[in-house]
């Protein structure tokens, strides 16, 4: 790859990745809040929010912090709630070029969240590592710059206010698949697909249950197989 189409492709990473910045910067402020009561300073949540960057992650993981539950329980479900990420990564190996090396593939894959998954997924042609790393660049700072002004002026904002701020992230994924459900009726349908199942999984007897990470899995894996098998992507369309 040359220098300036290096350099076109993190500025439009940059660009694409802004949104989910923000985005993060909102719903992390309630993160750092939820650090507070789990007993964290500022440099402890900011530091936890730099290396993980999964919000379900680490929700759950305070959840674990605060019912000062055992450290297998921790490395338990933080396995089973970003197991998902792995599924993603897959994914995403398959739109790098061949020859990339370990060392991008990792740095790639260090910022793999939902969002940029979907920003990263929905890029036409091979994915750029300098792509990745313009998106990363301003999305993982919003999410532990956000963490970090939860736990120092959480107490300041009203609660009504601070449970606004947590829909933003569902508002911003909404805002990253509906554009590529427009142009292809292939993410439009598998969409709907996982709207309609997660709903079975939610209310139907027995099903309901299940836990909300493997419900992510099952789901993603039925999904993506069925799409897989009935609208295959051809070789020249990623």
């Amino acid at each position: 790859m040359t220098e300036k189409k290096t350099t076109n492709a993190f500025i439009q990473g940059l660009r694409d990745g802004l949104p989910i910045g923000l985005g993060y910067l909102a719903v992390a402020f309630t993160l750092g809040i939820q650090c507070v009561d789990a007993g964290m300073n500022a440099v402890e949540a900011t530091v936890m929010s730099l290396v993980n960057v999964t919000s379900a992650g680490e929700f759950a993981g305070l959840a674990i912090i605060k019912a000062s539950s055992s450290y297998l329980e921790m490395a338990v479900s933080q396995l089973i709630i970003n197991l998902r990420y792995m599924l993603m990564s897959f994914a995403l190996s398959q739109k790098a070029d061949p020859s990339l090396g370990v060392g991008h593939r990792l740095g790639i894959a260090f910022g793999v969240t939902d969002e940029i998954f979907g920003i990263s997924i929905g890029r036409k042609g091979r994915l750029e590592p300098a792509y990745s790393y313009g998106a990363m660049a301003v999305a993982i700072p919003g999410w532990t710059i956000g963490t970090a002004l939860g736990v120092i002026m959480g107490d300041v904002l009203p609660g009504n206010i601070v449970s606004a701020l947590s829909l933003a992230l569902y508002g911003m994924f909404i805002a990253i698949v509906v554009p590529k459900a427009k142009e292809d009726k292939r993410i439009a349908i598998s969409c709907i697909a996982a709207v309609i199942m997660s709903s079975i999984y939610t209310y139907a007897p027995v099903i309901k249950d299940i836990l909300s990470g493997s419900r992510i899995i099952i789901l993603t894996v039925l999904i993506s197989l069925a799409a897989a098998v009935i609208a295959p992507v051809k070789e020249e369309e990623t």
